[in-house]
């Protein structure tokens, strides 16, 4: 009992020394409010595009990458010639948003996705795939829309449904799997929402993802298609 409570007191004192000799403002950074890191990567962005000649500083990915992950800004071609260091909020840097182009053919805008969301993903993933390697197939539970479908988390070991937290409205938001195994985000909340606003803005049978991005840093990551119908998002897998 003696040895335990040592232990406990040993772990407190290094969590107290790592606060200490991690710079306070470091800390905050990784978590600071992101316009200005925005606005300091997209100068950098302009910046390297112009001087060469129209590329753009992403990592490669394969075509078949959801849109809203296809082009992450690769920083080791912005560092230092463009920017001192990456932002202090981004992965590379020890933060919690990985940073992201889109509109690449039009306008490279820099954008945001929240990492957290990643992670809670991931942890289901490792789930689904230890009930496949005894089961074969997902444990489908509900039919959303052709090739979607929700889950029972009760069979992959969850006590209460898991979900991840909207960039938009901090709701909670719901994930969901389609026929190939793959789990995506639901932003159907969230795209209602815009919908109220910017719904005359919508071509009929168009993705309307674009939505979430008009006043937002943050891209709807992990996401299928969506179209409109009567001013309702619905998944529009084909």
């Amino acid at each position: 009992m003696k040895n335990i409570a040592i232990v406990i007191i040993m772990m407190c004192i290094v969590s107290l020394l790592t606060g200490c000799l991690y710079p306070q403002e470091k800390l905050q950074q990784n978590q600071a409010p992101y316009a200005d890191q925005l606005a300091a990567v997209q100068a950098a962005v302009d910046s390297f595009q112009k001087e060469s000649g129209g590329l753009l500083p992403i990592k490669t990915r394969d075509m078949s990458t959801p849109l809203y992950q296809k082009y992450p800004i690769e920083f080791t071609k912005l560092v230092p010639r463009f920017m001192q260091e990456p932002p202090g909020n981004s992965f590379e840097n020890g933060g919690i948003y990985q940073y992201v182009l889109i509109d690449v053919e039009t306008k490279p805008t820099v954008k945001l996705i929240d990492l957290r969301m990643t992670e809670k993903i991931r942890d289901l993933k490792l789930k689904l795939q230890m009930y496949r390697d005894q089961h074969q197939y997902p444990p489908f539970q509900k039919v959303l829309a052709n090739g979607v479908y929700t889950l029972d988390y009760n069979k992959l070991g969850y006590n209460e449904e898991p979900y991840v937290v909207s960039p938009y409205s901090g709701k909670n938001l719901p994930l969901v799997i389609d026929g190939q195994g793959e789990i995506y985000v639901d932003y159907s909340v969230d795209l209602y929402e815009a919908l109220q606003k910017y719904g005359d803005e919508v071509q009929p049978g168009s993705d309307i993802r674009f939505l979430l991005t008009k006043e937002s840093p943050f891209v709807p990551a992990y996401s299928l298609p969506y179209k409109a119908e009567d001013k309702q998002p619905v998944f529009f897998v084909q």
